[in-house]
């Protein structure tokens, strides 16, 4: 006799059929799972990030689930595609508060959507996980309020623009450098925090150009670099629009070294970039590398589970803290003792337990005044070689190696005052 997965009821009876039959006790029956919500772009420009952040979430949710859940609960992943569209996450976080009653939600690629959108979490007293989203206002848009319910994983930008002109000017003894930067929310403060870092080593960018999201041709933006005697250009944009960056330098014959914010390792920059993107870097706080036993199981894992195109991971940041983000909410949760908002909140402030992440270990990563999980200590510099994303340094490569824990002294660091 076969069974569908409609439900059967009675009085005292409400039993999925469809569930495995070694669900035997009423207890491990009755469990409603826990209900997260990701949201992310998984169509369009952003979606190499918002896939790779939904896969990593996935991988994260099915381990915990193997292995029991937690409070005998299962995590039940909500996913709606946001299609880094700022209304469009609005109306996605109104769905998982009022109609799928999540008890936290993840993700966040664009900061835009992450700013139109986070407010009716706070609003609703339910704690959002930001674990690619890196504009540094994002976990300050509500710290003046008595709680905050916005917490990050990410690299925030006051740690990457410094980060990225340290390579420029210090590094690499660049002394006229031209910043390139797309007219999003995300684009235009990342422009800002450069100009700021820039002021800080007496240095006034020689070009200051702005570009749309879908623009494929940069020559006018370029042109305006290289007269004003650019020696290298300073990004903040996405992949694919990155990408015409570099193909315009290559049909103006006119090559100076790309240095900007991570996403210069997504795989629409690589793969759409070709010969022309080699050599561009960045800030990373995961390469595909197995330089720590967490880290290559993970890698092998999301490989074969996911098995993407030449066992490459198109956004490993993404894909990282994605996964890192789920493990941080199930110890909350697990140390909450239940999903209540205010309960989670309180327990990401004050975690008992370190988290053994695939970005770092996670030792007290919150408080009540800070909600960054990652300080400057923790990134290291990414190079795009052989349409791949490897370890500039070797000293990078090293310190990758080494367990990174936060360091609330680190230069970059976030605080956030009431």
């Amino acid at each position: 006799m076969k069974f569908s997965a409609r439900w059967m009821s009675g009085p005292l009876l409400a039993i999925p059929l469809a569930l495995p039959l070694a669900l035997t006790s009423f207890g491990a029956w009755a469990a409603d799972p826990i209900k997260i919500g990701v949201s992310g772009p998984f169509t369009g420009g952003s979606s190499s990030m918002g896939v790779s952040m939904r896969d990593g979430v996935r991988l994260a949710a099915q381990e915990i689930n193997a292995a029991g859940g937690v409070l005998g609960r299962q995590i039940q992943l909500v996913e709606r595609d946001d299609e880094a569209k700022n209304e469009r996450g609005v109306q996605i976080a109104q769905e998982l508060i009022n109609r799928e009653k999540v008890a936290a939600t993840v993700g966040f690629i664009n900061t835009g959507v992450a700013l139109a959108a986070q407010r009716f979490y706070q609003e609703a007293k339910i704690p959002v996980m930001n674990n690619v989203a890196t504009g540094s206002v994002i976990t300050q848009q509500f710290a003046n309020q008595p709680d905050n319910y916005i917490f990050r994983n990410a690299a925030h930008d006051s740690i990457q623009a410094p980060m990225i002109v340290e390579e420029a000017v210090a590094r690499r003894g660049f002394k006229k450098v031209a910043i390139l930067a797309d007219s999003t929310n995300y684009g235009q403060l990342g422009r800002q925090d450069l100009e700021k870092a820039l002021d800080l080593k007496g240095i006034k960018p020689v070009a200051v150009e702005k570009f749309n999201i879908k623009d494929v041709d940069m020559t006018p933006q370029l042109l305006k670099a290289k007269e004003a005697g650019a020696e290298a250009i300073l990004t903040y944009g996405i992949g694919p629009e990155l990408a015409q960056i570099a193909n315009g330098m290559t049909k103006l014959g006119w090559k100076v070294p790309m240095i900007g914010s991570w996403t210069l390792s997504m795989a629409n920059y690589i793969d759409n970039a070709g010969p022309g993107g080699e050599g561009a870097r960045m800030p990373q706080t995961f390469i595909q590398e197995p330089t720590t036993p967490k880290r290559q199981s993970f890698i092998v894992a999301y490989l074969k589970t996911f098995n993407p195109k030449n066992s490459r991971i198109d956004s490993p940041v993404s894909a990282a803290q994605g996964y890192d983000s789920i493990y941080l909410l199930a110890a909350a949760i697990k140390q909450a003792g239940g999903t209540e908002g205010p309960k989670i909140k309180a327990a990401l402030e004050d975690l008992k337990t370190p988290v053994e992440g695939v970005v770092t270990t996670y030792n007290k990563p919150f408080s009540k005044t800070d909600h960054e999980a990652i300080t400057a200590n923790i990134p290291v510099f990414g190079e795009v070689k052989g349409q791949r994303v490897v370890y500039a340094y070797e000293a990078d490569f090293k310190k990758a190696s080494e367990v990174r824990v936060k360091d609330v002294n680190a230069k970059g660091a976030l605080s956030q005052k009431k």
